[in-house]
């Protein structure tokens, strides 16, 4: 497989690091930027020199502005924690403004339904340059314990921070990450793109993994073993967009075993050449390493990118042919017109069926992030007051709740469970079933159901050291599913 070039990739924003490379000295002879992948898997032959000039007058990498994000804080619901969460929705406002307000680093169309698809870039405040030098100096002790190589035989140089965000058809925000930019001070002319794994943006994703962990954590499944990575947890995100759900759960669970399917070859294009995912990941249609890893690549990500494993596929077929018995499964498949494929909410669909064959029989959680089907948004974007904090369900999503997953996955189990949670600021909710929830001693209404996750959460926000409250996505708006 090979990496679309259709749409060349600028490097990110060369005015935001400008000063930096001024001072450094670097800009003269620098020739090329390769966004940290193998010279023999999809390189980006840009003159930085030209770009330079190009955009030296630009203000792209000003330092962001909060000023409504400030009032967006002040309307939060969410605890406030002392670890400082850079996924706040605060901080929203920094990369929901329109393209021209920032920079397209990749733009083509898709072959596979997803219309255009773009990656577009916005300055970010966080980390501000205070914080950079402790992470050059992160990454210069990452390459002498990997190198094993006496100190200071390296140095590492932060050109700054963006935000990147994937939008289908200029329309569809599919998804938003935050990335490092950095090179070795001996290469210059090589810059690496990191995703940050702790930086989750959108609130969607915080509810899918707040609500799925509590709940697996629930069924009588010893989750310390994957977080500490004495055991292993097998995880299967179906949909990847920019990659932050299989990134986070393989940085925070050291356990982690994730398979990533994506249908499309230009999202995972765009995923690594623009939004710093890891490239060794990507697997060869059979089952090997679609690239070796070069030295920025092991610095950033050894210990991580061997656990994840992205795969250029169809969600029905992967699951049809896997052998592989999964412990989690989340789902976030919506395509270029914002619509969930039938095949993978049809009660009938071979696609159900199989996924229930390859959910783990005591604990296996499934947990699918679910859009409304109702024209409810302000002109904003945000959702009404008066439909907070519960999410109105349509037909629709009540058809999959009902008839789909909970009938098919969970079946005629008396200890399945199945339940909703309405997203903050955004017109979703998280569907979450299982097999094998426990509650002691007691009735499993719906209060005792909600007593246990919520207990669940805290004990995860402090095992995890999560910067966001999971107590505060499991409560909101949460509907049990008969």
């Amino acid at each position: 497989m090979a990496l679309s070039q259709s749409s060349p990739i600028l490097p990110q924003n060369p005015a935001s690091f400008v000063g930096r490379r001024q001072r450094d000295g670097c800009i003269k002879g620098t020739r090329r930027y390769r966004a940290g992948l193998s010279s023999g898997y999809g390189h980006v032959a840009q003159s930085w020199i030209r770009v330079f000039h190009f955009l030296r007058g630009t203000a792209m990498w000003r330092r962001a502005g909060l000023s409504s994000g400030l009032n967006l804080r002040k309307l939060s619901t969410a605890v406030r924690r002392c670890i400082e969460d850079e996924g706040d929705w605060s901080y929203a406002s920094e990369w929901r403004g329109e393209e021209s307000e920032g920079h397209t680093v990749l733009r083509s169309t898709s072959d596979k339904g997803n219309g255009v698809v773009s990656v577009v870039a916005y300055p970010s405040s966080k980390p501000s340059e205070l914080h950079w030098a402790s992470t050059e100096r992160w990454l210069q002790q990452r390459y002498e314990e990997i190198q094993e190589c006496r100190q200071d035989s390296e140095r590492f140089r932060v050109l700054g921070y963006q935000w990147r965000a994937l939008s289908f058809n200029d329309d569809t925000r599919q998804s938003t990450v935050k990335v490092l930019a950095a090179y070795r001070r001996s290469e210059p002319e090589s810059i690496a793109l990191m995703q940050q794994p702790h930086c989750l943006a959108l609130p969607y994703l915080k509810s899918m993994i707040a609500a799925g962990l509590a709940t697996i954590a629930s069924c009588n499944y010893n989750l310390m073993n994957a977080v500490t990575g004495t055991g292993n947890i097998r995880i299967l995100c179906i949909g990847h967009g920019g990659g932050s759900l299989p990134l986070f759960l393989a940085s925070k669970l050291q356990g982690a075993i994730v398979d990533v399917v994506e249908i499309d070859p230009l999202v995972i294009s765009a995923s690594v050449r623009a939004m710093g995912f890891p490239a060794f990941s990507i697997m060869t249609p059979s089952g090997k390493r679609a690239v070796t890893p070069n030295t920025m690549d092991t610095v950033m990500w050894k210990g991580i990118h061997e656990r994840l494993f992205l795969h250029e596929s169809d969600a029905e077929d992967f699951v049809l042919n896997t052998t592989i018995q999964y412990d989690m499964v989340f789902v976030d498949a919506y395509d270029g017109e914002d619509i969930f494929p039938r095949k993978l909410w049809d009660p009938h669909s071979p696609f159900l069926k199989a996924l229930s064959s390859r959910l783990h029989p005591d604990h296996g959680t499934v947990v699918v992030n679910l859009h409304s089907d109702s024209d409810i948004l302000n002109p904003d974007g945000s959702a009404p007051s008066v439909l907070q904090p519960t999410l109105p369900m349509g037909k629709y999503v009540s058809r999959v709740c009902l008839q789909a997953y909970k009938d098919v996955v969970v079946g005629g189990k008396d200890s399945g469970l199945g339940f909703t949670v309405s997203v903050p600021w955004l017109c979703n909710s998280s569907l979450v079933v299982c097999r094998g929830f426990v509650v002691t001693g007691e009735d499993c209404n719906r209060d005792v159901i909600m007593e246990t996750l919520i207990s669940k959460s805290f004990e995860l926000e402090n095992v995890l050291n999560l910067p966001f409250s999971c107590f505060e996505y499991i409560k909101r708006g949460f509907i049990l599913v008969d």
